[in-house]
C-alpha cells in the first residue's frame, strides 16, 4: 500500500521583494514528510528554515513550484483554501505567543474556539485536560507572567494540540529554554504527537534535541542538502519511499 505523504514539495522557489530588489530565498527545494514522522530541520540562521515553515504553514503564499500539505496544492491556493489547511496544522514558536490577559486554560481553549467540529463540547474541560497532559494540571488559571519559560512553553504546546492537528511546526521550541527545560518540553512533544499519531516539523539549533528525530534534514543558502538520515521507526515508509541517502 502506497503511503501518500502529508508534505510533499517539488521545485519550490519563493522571493522577497519585487524588481530590482528582489531576492530568491528558497531554491528548488525538495522535501516530502509522511504520516507520523518526527522530522527536524537544521541549518544556520538565514538560510530559509523559518521562511519555508511559514509557507508550509499557509502563513505565507507559495509563489513557484509545488508545495502540497494534505493534498491540497498551496501554490496558487485562495484564502479560504489556505484557511481550511490552518485548520490542521498546530504551530509552536520559539515566542510562545501567549496572550497575557488570558489563563492558561483561555489561552489553550482559544484554539478550540476555531473548530467548529467542537461545538457543544465543554472547552474549558477539555482546555484544562490538555494542560495536565502537559503536567500543567495545578496552574491551570494562572496567567503568563506567574509562569516559568518552560511552563508557557508547555502551554503552547497544550495549545497547539488540543485540536489534534495532522501537522505540527515548530520553530525553534527550545531556544529560549535552558537545557533541561528544553529537553522536557521536546519529549513531551515527542510523545503526545505520537499519542495523536500526528506529524511534526521541528526547526532547530540545538543538537541536544537531535536523538528525537526520525529523520533529520539540513539547509544552507536557501537549499536542503542532498541527504538526510532515515528512521529505524519507518522501514515500511522507507521501503516504499527511499530517501536520499
Amino acid at each position: 500500500m502506497t503511503v501518500q505523504p502529508i508534505i510533499d514539495i517539488k521545485n519550490l522557489n519563493y522571493y522577497f521583494g519585487k524588481g530590482a530588489l528582489q531576492k530568491q530565498v528558497l531554491f528548488q527545494v525538495d522535501l516530502q514528510i509522511y504520516p507520523g514522522e518526527i522530522v527536524l530541520m537544521t541549518g544556520p540562521s538565514g538560510s530559509g528554515k523559518t521562511t519555508l515553515l511559514t509557507l508550509l504553514g499557509g502563513l505565507r503564499s507559495a509563489q513557484a513550484g509545488s508545495l502540497k500539505v494534505f493534498g491540497q496544492q498551496l501554490c496558487g491556493a485562495t484564502k479560504a483554501q489556505l484557511v481550511q489547511v490552518r485548520r490542521d496544522i498546530g504551530y509552536i514558536f520559539q515566542a510562545h505567543n501567549l496572550l497575557k490577559c488570558l489563563t492558561a486554560r483561555q489561552n489553550v481553549q482559544m484554539s478550540l474556539d476555531l473548530h467548529e467540529e467542537f461545538a457543544g463540547e465543554n472547552l474549558g474541560e477539555k482546555a484544562a485536560a490538555m494542560l495536565a497532559a502537559v503536567g500543567l494540571r495545578e496552574w491551570v488559571d494562572y496567567y503568563p507572567e506567574n509562569l516559568s519559560g518552560g511552563q508557557k512553553q508547555r502551554v503552547a504546546i497544550a495549545r497547539a494540540l488540543v485540536s489534534h492537528p495532522k501537522l505540527v511546526l515548530a520553530d525553534e521550541p527550545t531556544a529560549a529554554l535552558d537545557s533541561k527545560s528544553g529537553r522536557e518540553v521536546v519529549e513531551l512533544m515527542q510523545r503526545l504527537a505520537k499519542e495523536q499519531g500526528c506529524t511534526i516539523l521541528l526547526v532547530t539549533h540545538d543538537n541536544r534535541i537531535l536523538d528525537i528525530a526520525d529523520r533529520i534534514i539540513h539547509m544552507e543558502d536557501g537549499q536542503l542538502a542532498p541527504h538526510s538520515s532515515i528512521a529505524p521507526n519507518f522501514p515500511n515508509i522507507a521501503d516504499a519511499h527511499p530517501y536520499n541517502s
